[in-house]
């Protein structure tokens, strides 16, 4: 089994910064994926960011922020936000794929972690 412990949300004045922490433990296998999503109020989740464990560029969804940054450290893995917005008010995922065979992976979710950035 698998579990990611995610921290370090909170909330902070438009213009902070916070640094997502998420931490993976048990069979992550040698070749994992993990990512960054996050869901706003009334929408959809959605994917920030994914890095894999082979130490490859980064993956950038659609939703990624300029003023985010992901790094990991083995089983580490954070998400830096600075200048934040009111709009980056969110629940913030983690998530990790750990992949059986090239085509086949089992993803595994953090609880989330609750970012609020008051105007």
């Amino acid at each position: 089994q698998v579990q990611l412990v995610e921290s370090g949300g909170g909330s902070v004045p438009t213009g902070g910064s916070l640094s997502l922490s998420c931490v993976a433990s048990g069979n992550i296998g040698t070749t994992n994926t993990m990512s960054w999503f996050r869901r706003s109020e009334g929408a959809q989740r959605r994917e920030l960011v994914a890095l894999m464990s082979n130490g490859g560029s980064a993956v950038y969804g659609q939703s990624m922020e300029d003023r985010f940054t992901i790094s990991r450290d083995d089983a580490t893995v954070k998400l830096d936000m600075t200048a934040l917005k009111p709009e980056d008010t969110a629940v913030y995922y983690c998530k990790i794929d750990v992949w059986a065979t090239h085509w086949s992976a089992h993803e595994f979710w953090g609880q989330g972690t609750q970012v609020t950035v008051s105007s």
